[in-house]
């Protein structure tokens, strides 16, 4: 399969899982995708994904400061979304 195929697959999937049941996530997460997540590297995006997987209340506390992940790439990942959505 072509690599750019894949990759706009991977997005479309990627901005799927964006859409959370916490509007304030939902904007936060999809702002990311778009302004932030191409330009990261392999690792931050892997993060990203994995931070997807997480359940919202859990990224919210993350978000608000609440809670710091142990995985200092989804805190870095943490540190940009806050920085995007100001």
């Amino acid at each position: 399969m072509n690599q750019e195929v894949t990759s706009a697959t991977n997005l479309s999937r990627m901005r799927w899982h964006c859409r959370r049941g916490m509007r304030e996530l939902d904007v936060l997460l999809t702002r990311y995708l778009e302004t932030t997540y191409n330009q990261s590297t392999p690792i931050q995006q892997q993060a990203f994904a994995d931070l997807l997987d997480l359940q919202d209340p859990v990224i919210m506390a993350y978000v608000i400061g609440k809670e710091t992940p142990v995985r200092p790439e989804i805190a870095d990942v943490i540190r940009q979304l806050t920085r995007v959505g100001s």
